[in-house]
């Protein structure tokens, strides 16, 4: 799929002379129209558009809710509160954008756990796999610095209890927290250099997300069976085909999405957060939001600062890690029926992990935090290398269009064949 030339012809005179000097329209349908993609695609593969859609949505409501904030510490919260009283759907707006960030992160988890289950990390996806977690990392950075914002008492703890985490970095971790407050504690220098941050860093994702697709797009898509597009009766055009299935999704997503905004607007945000920040009152008991709460509680889990620190940042870079740490050359877990309950165990582990962070840091919440924490990096570190060397796998199929008609039959594809990745699937 890394040479598929476009078969755009423009019709026009003008479009005959664009086209000889910026080639837009040939790109756009070489990429987006003619690009040839697995027939058998289900529908945890539109996830990546409707991650696309909501950055968009992001970036849009963000943008109009920027020209109506001030970040000032003594004016932040009274700035919300103007914004959801006195600008025109200005409660939408706000809403849209709060609850937009909840959004995007359940389907980012979708597609992380979706990419995990059917190997779409292994070679050669390994550049398209270590953008999406760059992207990941900047989600992470840009939605905690969103959430400081508002000025609330839970945006002020969780802002002083994180970026107190870097003074744990030997040597220069005290001047690293120096740099990100702007002074001696968070105030009104750390809101500054977090609204700027928290505006620039959606259009770095944009950007980011822009080599993810054209990383997409030289390697190709994965799909179910991890068996490469052999010809031409195991794709399809991308339009309109995956084109309409990708819109569906959407559309029902946005369903999804509008439910939160108009009937549960504030259920995901934290009750102290719609009370003006005070650094002479302490939360009894401070959380993230709910989309960081997995990596809460690796950090709590670890009894010493420096080493939960550590342990939280590995458990982003086993993520990374993932293409090299697998040894098994089938892709699929539908064909990997050992791993694919080690999986479902790893998934109950992410979910025990979310909801330990949520709770106190105390007595048997800490122990059950530890064996999660423990068993996520034995997922990574030991179950990932070593059930690949002793797993025996089931056959493949020969190709796509054999599981799209439902054939059974031949003994498959050997095992051997997918040692060597291929660029056409």
């Amino acid at each position: 799929m890394s040479q598929h030339a476009t078969t755009y012809v423009p019709k026009s005179a003008f479009a005959k002379w664009f086209e000889s000097r910026l080639p837009i329209a040939g790109l756009v349908h070489s990429s987006f129209v003619a690009f040839p993609v697995p027939r058998n695609l289900t529908y945890f593969w539109t996830f990546g558009a409707i991650l696309i859609f909501m950055l968009g949505e992001q970036i849009v409501s963000g943008v109009w809710l920027a020209m109506h904030y001030i970040p000032q510490a003594t004016m932040a919260f009274d700035s919300v509160e103007s914004i959801m009283r006195d600008v025109n759907y200005g409660w939408l707006l706000r809403y849209l954008h709060a609850n937009g960030a909840s959004m995007f992160f359940i389907a980012v988890y979708i597609h992380i756990f979706r990419g995990l289950y059917y190997g779409s990390y292994k070679a050669p996806r390994e550049i398209l796999w270590l953008l999406g977690v760059i992207i990941f990392l900047l989600m992470m950075a840009t939605a905690f610095m969103g959430y400081v914002l508002p000025w609330g008492q839970m945006s002020f703890w969780g802002a002083t209890v994180i970026t107190n985490l870097f003074s744990a970095i030997p040597l220069v971790g005290d001047t690293v927290v120096s740099l990100l407050w702007g002074g001696y504690s968070v105030g009104n220098p750390t809101l500054n250099r977090f609204f700027a941050l928290h505006y620039l860093l959606p259009f770095m994702i944009a950007g980011v997300v822009v080599l993810h697709v054209w990383a997409l797009h030289v390697v190709g898509q994965n799909n179910p069976t991890g068996v490469p597009i052999k010809s031409a009766q195991d794709s399809m055009p991308f339009t309109p085909y995956a084109t309409i299935k990708d819109v569906f999704a959407t559309i029902v997503f946005v369903m999804f999405f509008a439910w939160w905004v108009f009937f549960v607007p504030n259920y995901l945000g934290h009750a102290d957060n719609y009370v003006p920040a005070n650094p002479a009152v302490t939360p009894a008991h401070i959380v993230p939001e709910w989309y960081f709460l997995p990596f809460y509680a690796i950090l709590r889990a670890i009894p010493d600062k420096l080493g939960g620190v550590v342990a939280m940042v590995g458990a982003i870079v086993m993520l990374a890690l993932v293409p090299w740490l697998d040894t098994s050359r089938i892709r699929s877990s539908n064909y990997r029926p050992m791993y694919r309950q080690f999986f479902w165990v790893f998934c109950i582990v992410c979910v025990l992990l979310g909801w330990l962070g949520a709770k106190p840091p105390e007595g048997g919440y800490v122990i059950a935090s530890r064996v999660c924490t423990a068993w996520y990096f034995i997922h990574f570190l030991v179950i990932l290398p070593v059930i690949g060397l002793f797993e025996t796998p089931k056959p493949l199929p020969s190709s796509i269009i054999e599981t799209v008609l439902g054939r059974k039959g031949g003994s498959g594809i050997p095992i051997g064949a997918t040692a060597e990745p291929s660029t056409k699937g």
